[in-house]
């Protein structure tokens, strides 16, 4: 089975790629904002949520782009250890949803120190609600994760195929497939988690 969100695109990229950032302190620390103008532009574009992106949701400039980043940033702002928590990025998420009115939406943090069966199921209910999944990984211990470490990204779609669960990974305006138990299992102390995004339509009970 397998399932892809309707991601949004900006000039042929999937979603916005961080390297377009003049600004040093975004292109090097602006994952966790990029996600969450990626997600609030998909939410206008499939959710009618207009408030969250002011401009058109069907064709996403780069200066659109940057015009609502300039904003998001002020709630989700680099900083030298980055947005390395889940409490960290949802108070800053729901800040700007609050700012612009939009009073639909809840957030739901769910850690990465539960099972990774746990996170799966999470995971697949909400891209089955059609709704991309905020991810945050920290440390890894496979070198080839290198490019998703201390880094946020959106997930968009899943495939499970003879017990394997692999999610599409949104970042750099491009996607890849990863495995999710090998993704969630980084052999370190500290995990990081997803963000659910909790609406009318699929609510934290379902």
């Amino acid at each position: 089975m397998k399932r892809e969100l309707d991601y949004i695109t900006i000039e042929g990229a999937l979603g916005w790629d961080q390297h377009w950032f003049q600004d040093w302190s975004m292109y090097f620390g602006g994952c966790a904002a990029v996600t969450a103008c990626d997600l609030c532009i998909y939410l206008a574009k499939e959710k009618g949520l207009s408030p969250l992106y002011p401009y058109d949701p069907n064709h996403v400039t780069k200066e659109d782009y940057l015009a609502l980043a300039k904003i998001m940033k002020r709630y989700l702002t680099p900083r030298l250890q980055g947005i390395d928590t889940l409490p960290l990025y949802s108070s800053g998420l729901f800040g700007y949803w609050q700012k612009t009115g939009v009073t639909s939406l809840e957030i739901a943090e769910v850690s990465g120190a539960l099972p990774w069966t746990e996170g799966r199921a999470l995971i697949k209910m909400q891209i089955d609600s059609a709704l991309p999944v905020p991810f945050l990984l920290l440390r890894h211990k496979n070198p080839s994760l290198k490019p998703y470490q201390w880094h946020w990204f959106n997930l968009a779609g899943y495939e499970e195929h003879e017990g394997d669960f692999s999610v599409k990974a949104v970042t750099y305006g491009s996607s890849r497939w990863l495995n999710l138990k090998e993704l969630w299992e980084s052999d370190h102390k500290r995990r990081g988690g997803f963000i659910r995004i909790v609406t009318p339509e699929a609510p934290l009970e379902k």
